[in-house]
């Protein structure tokens, strides 16, 4: 970020002299001139044009043409010709909208991240070869894979992510040299030099690199002082609009307390003339909320502090993949369950399955199915709270022992998700007793159940399995969970269920 230079601390100097024989024009002309003549603060050069949200549509349509001209080239390198029939041009067209969701999905148009070019490739690295998968999926589903080459498909899979990472590096150049030349740059100006102008500036120091601060205005001239953060105090209000006439602006901030509304408004018409975005910074507890954007009540703007997550169609999306992929996984694994169910009865006596009551969606209480892994009568809830397993726990039989390191006792779980009380991919529900014990301990623990518990879940597949022996391994667990529950997104999901089909199953804290 640009600092404050020696020009504005000149001006700030000789401020109050120039005020009482010229003016505000006095100020304002006298902060240019010694602008232009030192040449120290970079001119504003960022057109109107020249937008984070133009970059990311431009880069939309590029990846439309990277995926055609892709897989054009793929074709004639595998057939020599450019003959194409209908049906390769139907697979194209689908392939460019097919790859425009999944990129969207996976992040790989979010602005901050176009910098970043490990972080394209590592999210290319998933994306594209989904892509893919997605049309010989529906290739398969319409009866046609057998008219589809394999070595274009492969071709077109290897053409296509050089074409799409070569495209990301180039504009990853671009990008930075307009950081540089001041393009992508905001020049932005504060009103308010009191204690909340204050909190802002520091606060949009260490967030964002790519600001320019130009200053503050204050109509409380006399009564604050020449520097605030380290920023000069520039004038009044009306010296901010004799300023924008000389000096681009692309945003202006307000930052002042609510409770002066009337200076507010005062403030407000006047900046209604100005070529640049008005903002109004929230009030001080504003810092200490999360970021959830505006809506709107009966016209009233409101700031967005907690919203429901996985909502609309999210949870539409959220229930198919539960109902499908665990259908699909129960047939699948119905023949290793019968086998525990049959090992669990011939290794010792007791019911194959154990019962718990967990909580659940806001929660409610549910029971959660598990391949009993203990001795009867040490697993029964009405005998009391069922503590936590510990290693070398004499509760445990030999064969839960195998079944809780390789986590095949979770597996009928499925069942649960099958009846919607569970998700695939989830917080971790943990017994009524624990649950009671740590939201005590824990002043955002109950957050977890704003969603369905989950069979595997982002804090597992981080390696937070297990006994949680001190507040601090539940703290971090809980962390995880409302990570997740922030940030759901069916690609999030996908990657949490591959992560377990790697990691997930064999754990040394699982016992």
């Amino acid at each position: 970020m640009r600092q404050p230079m020696a020009p504005g601390l000149a001006m700030v100097a000789g401020q109050r002299s120039l005020r009482a024989a010229d003016g505000r024009q006095g100020i304002v002309q006298l902060y240019l001139e010694r602008t232009k003549d030192t040449e120290q603060r970079p001119k504003p050069q960022r057109g109107d044009w020249l937008a984070p949200s133009l970059i990311t549509g431009s880069l939309r349509l590029v990846d439309v043409v990277v995926v055609l001209v892709s897989g054009l080239l793929a074709y004639y390198a595998r057939f020599a010709t450019l003959g194409i029939d209908t049906f390769k041009i139907y697979s194209l067209a689908i392939g460019c909208i097919v790859t425009l969701n999944v990129f969207h999905l996976a992040g790989l148009y979010q602005f901050q991240h176009l910098t970043n070019l490990f972080e394209q490739a590592r999210r290319l690295l998933v994306a594209w070869p989904l892509v893919i998968g997605s049309l010989l999926m529906l290739g398969f589903a319409a009866g046609l894979l057998d008219d589809i080459s394999r070595a274009w498909v492969a071709l077109w899979l290897l053409f296509g992510f050089t074409g799409l990472i070569a495209v990301r590096a180039v504009g990853r150049l671009q990008i930075l040299r307009w950081y540089q030349a001041g393009r992508l740059t905001l020049n932005i100006a504060v009103i308010g030099a009191g204690e909340h102008g204050r909190r802002f500036i520091e606060h949009l120091r260490m967030q964002e690199r790519h600001v320019n601060i130009i200053g503050l205005f204050d109509d409380r001239r006399d009564r604050i002082p020449d520097f605030i953060a380290g920023f000069p105090v520039l004038g009044t209000v009306d010296d901010l609009l004799l300023f924008a006439r000389r000096y681009r602006i692309d945003q202006v901030v307000v930052a002042l307390p609510w409770g002066a509304e009337e200076r507010l408004l005062n403030w407000l018409k006047k900046l209604k003339t100005l070529p640049a975005d008005i903002r109004l910074c929230p009030d001080v507890i504003g810092f200490h909320l999360p970021h959830r954007g505006v809506s709107h009540i009966a016209g009233v703007p409101m700031l967005n502090v907690f919203e429901k997550p996985i909502a609309g169609w999210d949870s539409v999306v959220k229930a198919l993949e539960d109902r499908i992929l665990a259908s699909l996984i129960l047939l699948a694994i119905a023949p290793l369950m019968l086998t525990v169910a049959l090992a669990i009865k011939l290794t010792s006596p007791g019911p194959v399955f154990f019962k718990q009551k967990r909580y659940g969606f806001n929660n409610e209480i549910i029971e959660v199915f598990k391949f009993r892994s203990m001795h009867v009568e040490r697993c029964s809830d009405e005998a009391g709270p069922v503590a936590q397993a510990t290693k070398d726990d004499d509760r445990i039989t030999p064969l839960g022992r195998i079944l809780r390191r390789t986590s095949l006792d979770e597996l009928p779980q499925f069942i649960n998700v099958v009846r919607g009380e569970m998700s695939i991919v989830g917080p971790r529900p943990h017994a009524v007793a624990h649950n009671e014990q740590y939201a005590k301990l824990i002043d955002e623990y109950l957050a977890r159940h704003k969603v369905k518990p989950g069979i595997t879940g982002w804090a597992q597949v981080n390696g937070l399995r297990g006994e949680t022996d001190t507040l601090d391994k539940m703290e971090r667990r809980v962390q995880f969970d409302l990570h997740y529950i922030e940030n759901w997104s069916l690609a999030f999901d996908i990657r949490i269920i591959l992560m377990t089909l790697l990691v997930g199953f064999s754990h040394p804290n699982a016992y």
